[in-house]
């Protein structure tokens, strides 16, 4: 493999995954291709990640990878979720949303929740592979750290005591939930 689709317009989760795969495989994104993104309809992030890579499929040739993910908090009943983006946007920003969620979780003890990144992988004769990756944490009183994107300045890894924010990149991304989803699709093709 001398090239992948990445299929997504975040610049964040562009960044991270084109960090996982080796530098030998040039790494191509929607917008150099001018392809929107599609409507994520689907209910689970495995869903989404499969309606993600079947649909940019469609306008390359390319092996293409697509992620769907999000944070799920346990006292919100596993919201933001599937709809982790779309509370950013219906919100103003992550910024806002992460407000909104210290707001909510203002007196609550039970803090506790999960990344959880679904990746598929699809070649272009039509095989597709897809994976999950789950990293358990807590969710901060507050936000810490400019580092990352998305939700990383309010969430904790258990095993560590600074959010994703607060992580230089080189450490988050050894940790994070794309990264156990990313190992995991590399034990299945071993193509990067």
């Amino acid at each position: 493999m001398k090239k992948i689709l990445i299929g997504t317009h975040n610049k964040g989760k562009f960044k991270e995954i084109s960090y996982l795969i080796s530098n030998k495989i040039k790494k191509i994104s929607p917008q150099k291709l001018k392809i929107k993104s599609p409507k994520e309809t689907g209910k689970t992030f495995s869903a989404n990640a499969q309606l993600k890579v079947n649909y940019f499929s469609r306008f390359t040739s390319l092996p293409v990878i697509s992620d769907d993910s999000g944070l799920c908090i346990n006292a919100l009943k596993g919201k933001p979720g599937i709809y982790s983006a779309r509370w950013a946007k219906k919100y103003g920003s992550f910024s806002n949303a992460m407000r909104f969620i210290l707001k909510k979780m203002k007196k609550k003890t039970n803090r506790s929740a999960t990344f959880v990144c679904c990746l598929s992988l699809k070649y272009p004769k039509g095989k597709i592979i897809t994976v999950t990756g789950q990293i358990k944490g807590s969710i901060s009183h507050k936000i810490l750290g400019n580092k990352g994107f998305g939700y990383d300045p309010i969430f904790i890894p258990h095993s560590e005591s600074i959010t994703f924010g607060q992580m230089p990149k080189s450490q988050k991304i050894k940790i994070d939930h794309r990264y156990i989803a990313f190992k995991k699709i590399k034990k299945r093709v071993k193509i990067f």
